[in-house]
């Protein structure tokens, strides 16, 4: 049973006050009262996602405090059921997906279902879409999974996704060829919890909710932030986050002592990617490879093939690759900062190179934004009912990221109506990238009709999407870079009927 957030009433009256500063064009304007996620629409398009017969995947997630082995390295935080990542969880597309969330964490939480375009009661947003989970207490989301692809689950309160609740989601499609031997799920990340600092202390340091900064930055810029370690500057990204990290970590461990995928020379293999960093974006290649990419964010695109790949916070990869006959490093560089993950690829005996950072890596670097959809996954063409535009910026002292000038949760709603084709300029005002994510939907790039629900976007640089108004609700629009959602830089696509 879905509980009434305390909040909904707050939230209906903020949105419908602040919803005259969206900025939205004249003709087609949004209109209404906010569609809560309690409201009977919502409820009334799940109940039409189900059908008979239908079948149920279950799961049972226990985030709480732990020590977890990174690869010879022990450290306490948090995570889910004792591992990071999480556990795999798997359904097929149309599936009702129920996943019990039993909290035995000191502290609220919640779960965010990353990437589905999923009932707006169920995406586990604290004060938007649920009352936060206690702790102690537990929580049951239920919803039928959409679209088949390649996902991941994780806390959306405060910056619990930097400790390592987080874990990978796959939605399979029973109509697939499956024409690979192996499928080889690769999540990456950049770890600091319990190794002197939390993400709680990045934040302080930062000045994350004191408006100023904890530290003595001297002169400083939105293109990254020294941390008296390291410039973190990309020549693709411009500036390359805020954090400097002690580890970068590939499917839970440490380049030390690896994670090994195994198989026999000229098997192909399918590598799911999922980047769950708080403020990395990774740089990966495949040593004596090239990857051929076959999805973004669940969807299919027409197949390119590339040296390396780059992935922005929140995105998601799914290459396939034909193997030769060695030992390989799976390389993931930290853009713009120093430091690396690997995995060990293994189709035969032997030891990895001295130096193993790829040549790859320096040479042909896609981009998601490089990508084209297969014809069948475009939307279908008509003309917009709605513009809005959404800039970008920030400043690093005070730390504060904003879009429209405002940080949430002052930011003004996008307000649009159900049944409505919307496009969005997304313009980066900033030095510094910033992976823009929308939950509950998926946009298309306007130049090139690519899906995507998460798009990294350069600093200076504007992407335009369109995307459908067919999920009714109140829906997050954020940097995935996890320390400037915290610092402001959200706001909600919000319905009204």
């Amino acid at each position: 049973m879905v509980r009434v957030p305390r909040r909904a009433f707050l939230i209906g009256s903020i949105l419908t006050g602040a919803g005259v500063l969206a900025s939205c064009s004249a003709s087609g304007a949004a209109t209404g009262v906010p569609v809560t996620a309690t409201s009977p629409a919502v409820r009334r398009l799940e109940q039409q996602r189900r059908s008979p017969g239908q079948q149920v995947a279950s799961a049972r997630l226990t985030p709480r405090p732990v020590e977890v082995d990174l690869g010879g390295r022990i450290v306490s935080t948090w995570s889910y059921d004792d591992q990071v990542p999480g556990p795999l969880l798997r359904a097929r597309a149309g599936d009702l997906l129920r996943v019990e969330v039993d909290n035995q964490l000191p502290v609220e939480t919640s779960v965010h279902w990353h990437g589905l375009a999923l009932s707006n009661d169920m995406d586990g947003v604290p004060g938007l879409t649920q009352d936060p989970i206690a702790a102690g207490d537990r929580f049951v989301y239920e919803f039928t999974v959409p679209h088949a692809g390649t996902y991941f689950y994780h806390s959306h309160s405060g910056l619990q996704l930097d400790r390592g609740l987080y874990g990978a989601l796959i939605v399979d499609d029973p109509a697939e060829p499956g024409d690979y031997e192996h499928e080889w799920i690769v999540v990456l990340d950049d770890w600091l919890d319990g190794t002197g600092r939390t993400p709680d202390d990045v934040a302080r340091e930062l000045g994350i909710g004191t408006g100023m900064g904890g530290m003595d930055h001297g002169a400083m810029d939105m293109g990254g932030m020294d941390m008296g370690e390291e410039t973190m500057l990309s020549p693709l990204l411009g500036g390359a986050g805020d954090v400097s990290y002690p580890h970068f970590l590939v499917g839970g461990r440490v380049p030390d002592d690896p994670m090994v995928l195994t198989a026999a020379p000229g098997q192909r293999a399918r590598i799911r990617f999922v980047n769950a960093a708080a403020d990395t974006a990774f740089r990966v290649a495949l040593g004596g490879h090239r990857m051929t990419v076959t999805h973004t964010d669940g969807f299919p695109v027409v197949p390119q093939d590339t040296d390396a790949l780059l992935i922005g916070m929140g995105e998601r990869f799914d290459v396939l690759v034909t193997l030769s006959d060695g030992v390989f490093p799976l390389f993931a560089q930290a853009e713009g900062k120093t430091g690396y993950g690997q995995a060990v690829v293994r189709t035969a005996s032997g030891e990895l190179p001295i130096q193993p950072r790829p040549d790859e890596l320096d040479r042909r670097v896609l981009l998601g934004t490089d990508l084209a959809p297969r014809e069948y996954v475009r939307l279908a063409e008509r003309d917009h009912d709605l513009y809005h535009s959404v800039d970008m910026g920030g400043t690093m002292s005070p730390y504060r990221w904003t879009l429209n000038g405002r940080a949430h949760p002052n930011s003004a709603p996008l307000n649009v109506n159900e049944g409505q084709r919307v496009r969005m300029r997304m313009r980066n005002m900033s030095d510094m990238f910033h992976p823009m994510h929308l939950h509950g939907h998926t946009f298309a790039l306007t130049d090139t009709g690519l899906r995507k629900d998460t798009v990294t976007i350069g600093p200076m640089r504007t992407v335009e999407i369109e995307f459908d108004t067919d999920n009714p609700g109140q829906w997050a629009l954020h940097c995935h870079n996890a320390y400037h959602q915290e610092a402001g830089m959200m706001t909600t696509v919000s319905y009204l009927a």
